[in-house]
């Protein structure tokens, strides 16, 4: 046997105090009666039956208030499998882990920012299927569907610009590795997001026929554009963390990163989505819009499950009450 509410059995601890309370009583009760005139009279002048209902009310009071105790405990037993079915929306979140993300346009730089806001989007959608997906000049899984997020957790820990050796940003490439993580099912409403976090730079991947083609499959994508439009070099630091140089193209020119809205803008809207510029302090507030957007998404059956659940017993102890009670209330007009 187990209890849903085992705290209710800690007032059982009482139940010593209140049988010497309840025996106290009686005692004062036998006491008075032996003042009100001699135990060889008490047969002539007292009812005994009115003292073996007192002996009798005693009695029950002690046991009511036992199974009372047991009754608010939630006694459970003997099971049944249960077939629990949980819904969630699907939720892939790519990563852009190419040399640009180095650049310090948002400190310390783009990609430990990126990492912050993934990390505080996982803690909040850990309700829902989460994937992770880390690209540059190719995208792979770094993390498959799972309800597991924690495990998703400790493998963002381990994306950084040198996970992926091949260089470039091929936004187009993970959108589609996403359609295929997703599974390519067409669907009439949307339960399958992808949140990309990226400075927007792309090597001719095609990202916006990626993007039609995911809005086929009921894809929403949201975009998280990380760095400034202007422009910012890249450094080349030591072994030491020191900054020695500037990434510098062919002619020796050092190569500025630059945000690419107008491309991340498209991919939004393409798939009904939303794109957010990521700034000093906004990360709360984008986490909080996603969040309340795939709140209201309607959700699909992602997992099932047999739980074995014990049976709720609290009516038979609660049953023993009532007779209790009844019982007592018939020697009382009967006896």
């Amino acid at each position: 046997m187990i209890f849903s509410s085992k705290t209710y059995l800690f007032a059982l601890l009482f139940l010593p105090v209140i049988i010497i309370i309840v025996l106290y009583l009686f005692r004062e009760y036998q006491r008075r009666l032996e003042e009100f005139a001699d135990k060889k009279m008490h047969g002539f002048l007292i009812d005994q039956k009115i003292v073996k209902l007192r002996k009798y009310e005693n009695l029950n009071f002690i046991f009511i208030f036992s199974l009372l105790i047991i009754t608010l405990s939630g006694p459970q037993f003997g099971s049944k499998l249960v077939e629990v079915k949980k819904k969630s929306v699907d939720v892939i979140i790519a990563i852009d882990c190419s040399k640009s993300m180095l650049a310090e346009d948002i400190l310390p730089n783009r990609i430990t920012k990126s990492k912050e806001l993934f990390g505080i989007l996982l803690e909040q959608l850990k309700e829902n299927r989460i994937g992770v997906i880390a690209f540059s000049g190719i995208a792979f899984t770094q993390c498959p569907l799972t309800f597991d997020y924690k495990s998703a957790q400790i493998l963002l820990e381990l994306i950084n610009t040198d996970l992926i050796p091949y260089p470039g940003t091929a936004i187009g490439d993970a959108i589609r590795l996403a359609i295929k993580s997703f599974g390519k099912e067409k669907v009439s409403t949307t339960s399958k997001v992808l949140i990309l976090l990226t400075d927007g730079e792309d090597h001719k991947s095609n990202p916006i026929d990626a993007a039609k083609e995911a809005k086929e499959y009921g894809i929403k994508i949201y975009t998280i554009g990380v760095g400034n439009p202007q422009g910012e070099p890249i450094p080349i630091r030591d072994s030491s963390g020191n900054v020695v140089d500037y990434k510098k193209n062919k002619k020796g020119e050092v190569v500025l990163t630059k945000l690419n809205e107008q491309l991340l803008q498209e991919i939004a809207e393409i798939t009904d989505g939303k794109y957010f510029r990521f700034n000093y302090g906004s990360d709360l507030s984008i986490v909080e819009e996603i969040y309340s957007d795939i709140s209201r998404m309607n959700k699909q059956i992602s997992k099932s499950e047999l739980h074995n659940l014990y049976e709720h017993r609290f009516q038979y102890p609660l049953a023993l009450v009532i007779i209790l009670l009844l019982l007592e209330d018939f020697i009382k007009h009967f006896l």
